[in-house]
């Protein structure tokens, strides 16, 4: 009875515990909400102060703010894992979260660019949505329910109490009356065996105890050293991931400074590129002397172009203008330029499937990846040798190739059969500026060049490499669900017209790159009007017709892309050509994909085109003319 009681006892002990436990559980999830609650609150706050004074540090209290509300609900979601209901709510409030976070991604951006008044208003707007509200409600239903568990689960720990309680009296009363019988009964045993019985018990138990000292030392022992090896582990995976953190943040810093530099150069540029060509065209004293030295200026101008180009692919600042394409048609149809680049003494063999997939890229990006990657392999063959170019579909696992996610793939390879890399080298292949050959023979970009753009186009680049034995740079490219524009019906055959007729607006901040798109467009025999801003282009959009809008995309106050949504308010079908050398967020190209972009620097030449493809776009109405 004895041992019965003593179960039972211990069995309710248990129990009460375990009441206790979810009851605690329970509060943890009412305390959690509420510090997710607090976190969102100080976040929408920072954000509030950061849109007003633009202060950076103010905006990093709103990002740290916004990224701990996230935790706490990821911590959120493992203390409800054992409640299908509260599950649910924390699900549904991870996705309202995701899209608080995408409004308020709009203000924080602007406020980010000093844009003080457009950040305020997407602010404001952002204000206006029912996410808050809806994420408001989610978190007191939450404390709520966990208020009302915590009852349930208070009246069942109490329970669980009252029957240990008694349990435990029953108990105690039993031991008395055992205790009583035993007094009993030593009156009964003699002295000596009761002093014999003792000493056994006595021995018994220090052997007992020594025994599982022993068993407790070893297991103590064997859990310290895998504790010991445990942490030996997290270390080393510590430190590699502090290596990486550094080598992003160190890309990351000369990305911000390339993006800058570039900006301020294709500026530049562009007024080099202009003035030489209007130079070339008045030119009349020793003319052919003149020619050759402006030729040549102009070869260094395109240089400094393209050295731009690679800078913003690396600071993954340079636009993408993406459309459907087959990576074999078009690898194909640059095999006679890859010879060229190359020379006679390489072969260079391609192999693509014919029913190979789609992709969506910018075709100009990839064509300038592939020839980048044949250049670097035959420096890598000493100019002698065999490059085989391969494109195949793949379909991928999480994780398999570096952080894409599971999912179809193109697989365009370039492999060579030259000197190969060590792994010392391997490491930094990717750095800016890096680079294994002579001085003169290289920038130190290609391979950066090329992680950028495939990146900016949702995939990524791996390199395989062994000493003397050749290297394979591969580029994984997100399949297209859709045609590419070769597969497309081609539409009914209807004039084109190639020239704008009418006159033409010009808005550009930098005054040198004004003056100077203003005496190409004279020299094609266009009418101009200049405007050094958005405000000034609205202002002066109804003293007379206007056929086509030229402006530039990086404006301070008023960015191109935001003064053509207002003017087409106005003028829905005004023509629009954007120029740009420079857009910050690659993902800011989507606002101009259906519309016609020129490249800074720009010849008289792209300019004709890039009028002559504005030119094609929808006529304007007279009677909606500006």
């Amino acid at each position: 009875m004895l041992v019965a009681l003593i179960i039972l006892v211990q069995s309710s002990i248990s129990q009460r515990d375990a009441a206790l436990a979810r009851k605690q559980h329970s509060y943890d999830v009412v305390i959690l909400t509420e510090q997710v609650e607090g976190s969102l609150a100080r976040a929408e706050a920072s954000l509030g102060r950061f849109v007003i004074d633009g202060d950076r540090r103010t905006g990093t209290l709103y990002y740290d703010e916004w990224r701990h509300a996230g935790t706490l609900i990821d911590d959120l979601a493992v203390l409800t894992a054992d409640d299908p209901a509260q599950m649910a709510r924390v699900d549904h409030l991870r996705g309202l979260y995701a899209k608080r976070g995408k409004e308020l991604a709009l203000p924080a951006t602007r406020a980010n660019y000093r844009q003080g008044w457009p950040a305020l208003s997407l602010f404001a707007l952002a204000g206006k949505s029912d996410t808050l509200p809806k994420m408001t409600t989610v978190l007191r239903d939450i404390i709520k329910a966990g208020g009302a568990l915590i009852d349930q689960r208070a009246s069942a720990a109490a329970s669980r109490t009252d029957q240990a309680n008694s349990l435990a009296s029953l108990l105690s009363g039993v031991g008395i009356l055992l205790a009583l019988s035993v007094l009993a009964l030593a009156w009964l045993v003699a002295n000596e065996m009761a002093a014999r019985r003792v000493a056994a018990e006595t021995a018994d138990i220090a052997a007992d105890r020594s025994a599982a000292l022993e068993k407790a030392v070893a297991a103590r022992t064997i859990e310290l050293s895998e504790a010991n090896r445990r942490l030996v582990e997290e270390g080393k995976t510590r430190e590699a991931a502090e290596a990486r953190l550094r080598q992003v943040q160190k890309m990351d810093a000369v990305g911000q400074l390339t993006g800058g530099i570039a900006h301020d150069f294709n500026n530049m540029l562009a007024v080099v590129v202009g003035g030489l060509e209007m130079a070339k065209l008045r030119v009349e004293q020793q003319a052919a002397e003149a020619a050759r030295h402006i030729d040549s200026a102009m070869e260094g101008a395109t240089r400094a172009a393209a050295l731009t180009r690679r800078l913003l692919s690396f600071a993954r600042a340079e636009p993408l203008l993406p459309a459907a394409a087959n990576p074999g048609a078009l690898l194909r149809g640059m095999s006679e330029l890859i010879d060229r680049t190359i020379g006679e003494r390489i072969q260079v063999r391609i192999l693509a499937d014919a029913d190979g997939w789609p992709v969506w890229v910018d075709g100009y990006q990839l064509e300038n990846a592939v020839l980048n990657l044949a250049v670097n392999a035959r420096d890598a063959m000493n100019g002698a040798g065999t490059i085989v170019m391969r494109i195949a579909n793949v379909r991928l696992r999480d994780g398999e190739v570096g952080a894409l996610a599971a999912g179809d793939y193109v697989h365009l390879s370039v492999t060579d059969d030259g000197t190969g890399m060590s792994p010392e080298t391997l490491e930094r292949v990717f750095e800016p500026f890096f680079t294994t050959k002579p001085v003169g023979q290289g920038t130190g970009l290609g391979l950066s060049q090329i992680l950028g753009f495939a990146r900016q186009s949702g995939g990524d680049i791996a390199i395989a490499s062994t000493l003397g034995e050749g290297t394979t740079v591969s580029i994984y490219l997100p399949r297209h669900r859709g045609d590419t524009e070769e597969q497309a019906s081609a539409p009914a055959q209807v004039p084109i017209p190639t020239r704008i007729d009418g006159t033409i607006m010009v808005v550009e901040d930098d005054a040198r790159v004004r003056a100077a798109t203003g005496n190409a467009l004279d020299e094609l025999g266009y009418r101009t009007v200049l405007c050094a801003s958005g405000a000034e282009a609205l202002e002066r959009l109804g003293d007379e017709p206007i056929a086509l809008l030229l402006t530039d995309v990086v404006m301070p106050g008023m960015t191109g892309p935001e003064l053509v949504e207002r003017v087409r308010l106005r003028f829905p079908n005004l023509r629009v050509l954007f120029v740009t050398g420079y857009v910050g967020e690659a993902g800011e190209a989507e606002m101009f994909r259906d519309s016609v972009v020129l490249r800074k620097p720009f010849t008289l030449r792209a300019l004709t085109d890039a009028l002559a493809a504005a030119a094609a776009q929808v006529e304007l109405p007279a009677d909606r003319a500006a």
